[in-house]
């Protein structure tokens, strides 16, 4: 088993992958969601981690169209406790720093603690971990990275901050993606779908109340435009529920109400 993920060794994905899978899972460093999507799909990873959304940032709504495009199948999801810490070669400590390098969600999640210092320029990099790893590597004395307690422990930085996020109960939801088929899931009590609806008054409402009647609970809706169809849009929605019969009345509706209905997956519901 290889699983693809985003970014290094050390770094959040990483750590999704030890836990959903085995700590000594074998891995494939990619350093962008797209090439993830590619190790994937060739079949030379057999699973991807992939970040969904951020309870502070929000969604990563790049990733629905990547999932929708090359129609992959969520087989699971993580939700991971994100604690972001600033980092730099032993040594150093903030009055040293001139440049934070970091992924721009980690930057987003910690912009209001480097208020306090002004003079400091920061830094997007493709991932947090990654950043670790060359400050390390290249001995890079004034520059810090926010990352994971685990990238500071692999590549040999000292923690100078700990917990810098704004909001420190800091949740980002992963999914775990392959691509086989899809097939009924009657154990799952969470599933994730993907429809359009007809360009009118009230036509997602009357989805919505089709889900709601069959006692399927709302957890997230996130729209995202047509391409080849401007100010249209689709509409990636998570449901979950109690009874898996509900869910499948549901779907027999809403597959003739909606446009194009897909069910991108049927898993377990991580989030109690």
């Amino acid at each position: 088993m290889s699983i693809a993920i985003q970014g290094v060794k050390g770094s959040f994905h990483h750590k999704v992958a030890q836990t959903f899978f085995e700590a000594n899972v074998s891995v494939l460093e990619c350093m962008s969601f797209p090439i993830l999507v590619d190790q994937l799909v060739s079949g030379k990873a057999t699973a991807a981690v992939m970040a969904i959304e951020n309870s502070i940032a929000g969604a990563i709504l790049p990733n629905y169209a990547l999932i929708d495009q090359h129609q992959l199948t969520i087989e699971g999801e993580f939700y991971l406790d994100v604690q972001h810490n600033l980092m730099a070669l032993p040594g150093e400590n903030i009055e040293d720093i001139k440049e934070v390098w970091s992924h721009p969600m980690a930057l987003i999640q910690c912009r209001a603690f480097f208020e306090q210092y002004p003079t400091i320029k920061l830094v997007e990099a493709t991932d947090t971990a990654a950043v670790a790893h060359q400050i390390q590597e290249q001995q890079l004395k004034g520059v810090a990275a926010i990352a994971s307690e685990a990238a500071a422990q692999i590549y040999g930085l000292d923690i100078i901050a700990h917990q810098i996020q704004t909001i420190k109960h800091n949740e980002t939801r992963f999914f775990i993606l392959n691509t086989k088929e899809k097939q009924l899931n009657t154990a799952c009590n969470k599933v994730s779908i993907c429809f359009r609806t007809d360009h009118k008054r009230g036509s997602l409402a009357t989805i919505l109340n089709v889900m709601s009647d069959c006692k399927l609970n709302l957890t997230k809706i996130q729209s995202m435009p047509v391409i080849e169809m401007p100010w249209q849009y689709a509409f990636f929605v998570d449901v979950t529920f109690e009874a898996y019969s509900d869910y499948e009345k549901a779907k027999k509706v809403l597959a003739i109400m909606s446009t194009d209905f897909k069910v991108l997956g049927e898993y377990k519901n991580q989030k109690r």
